[in-house]
């Protein structure tokens, strides 16, 4: 199969990435969230991507080092021929080192992949190491999921009652209010995060997006008026990984004087609540195993794990 490989262009590239994807959404750990990683500023550089083209003009593949998660994203069309695999891994390889000096390089990567991943050979072929069993420093993750079509509707009404009650005077619930909030939200999410990955652009580009459902973009606020948690959220009435209508919780932060206080609960169960209006079926979160308050957390509101992931490392040098 002959195929040619370029830097990203322009909106229209990145809108048949994301259409990709969601034409095998079986195969991507990124789906539903996959518009909020395609905004991020790793794109404000074509060269931090390649698309990978047949003599047909389809796109066949895509790849991305999303400087902003320390990440290797990637996708492929299910029948992509197994040389132009490695020519994916091996542009990922080389940007690595052409990344050297720049405020785009990092130390090590990486990549997260369902476990049981069909390119797992590859991976290892291109010194992708698991984090499964690297002794005290080990990582995996697992996807969530609540799936709306098997839970009892009037115990998710009660739930979702109970959790406002509870909020302190002063607290409510709204969505963000456009770009007049951009500004507060990066300088929270930096705080919840310690990073400052997350920028006024990126978020811009967020609200800007045909994707983009403001209702489930939530934040919480104080009685000032002051953002002290939030929870971003994507609806897509697209097909999700399980062929569904999906939703998904990325990022979720609060403040760390907040935490245990039963504001998380009662934003996350607003946002679920919002998302079924919309129509999704199931919602999905990504955790890291090692986070236990995280994961009991989810199960406490009723997700289960749905699949295991995997993350592989690979170091820059």
């Amino acid at each position: 199969m002959a195929y040619s490989q370029r830097p990203l262009r322009d909106q229209f590239d990145l809108t048949a990435m994301l259409t990709l994807v969601q034409q095998h959404p079986e195969e991507h750990l990124h789906v539903v969230d996959l518009p909020y990683r395609l905004c991020s500023w790793a794109f404000d550089v074509p060269e931090n991507s390649a698309l990978w083209h047949d003599a047909d003009g389809r796109l066949l593949a895509w790849a991305v080092l999303q400087s902003p998660f320390w990440a290797f994203d990637y996708a492929a069309v299910p029948d992509a021929p197994f040389v132009l695999l490695e020519t994916i891994f091996d542009w990922a390889e080389r940007r690595m080192h052409a990344l050297q000096g720049t405020s785009y390089a990092r130390p090590m990567w990486f990549l997260s992949a369902f476990a049981g991943h069909r390119h797992e050979a590859l991976f290892a072929q291109f010194g992708w190491a698991s984090q499964a069993n690297v002794g005290e420093n080990s990582w995996t993750k697992v996807m969530f999921e609540q799936n709306f079509r098997i839970q009892d509707s009037a115990g998710a009404a009660s739930s979702v009652s109970s959790a406002v009650e509870q909020l302190p005077l002063g607290f409510s619930v709204r969505p963000l209010a456009g770009e007049n909030e951009v500004a507060a939200y990066v300088a929270l999410h930096r705080a919840v995060f310690q990073s400052e990955s997350m920028t006024e652009d990126w978020r811009r580009r967020t609200l800007a997006h045909p994707d983009y459902e403001r209702d489930i973009d939530l934040v919480l606020v104080d009685g000032e008026g002051q953002l002290r948690q939030f929870s971003v959220s994507a609806g897509s009435r697209r097909r999700g990984p399980n062929q569904l209508p999906a939703g998904q919780i990325e990022p979720f932060g609060i403040r760390e004087d907040l935490r245990r206080t039963g504001l998380g609960r009662a934003l996350l169960v607003e946002c679920l609540r919002r998302m079924q209006v919309l129509g999704v079926a199931s919602v999905f979160v990504e955790t890291d195993n090692y986070r236990d308050a995280a994961y009991q957390f989810y199960q406490a509101l009723g997700f289960h794990v749905a699949r295991d992931v995997l993350v592989y490392r690979r170091d820059s040098v």
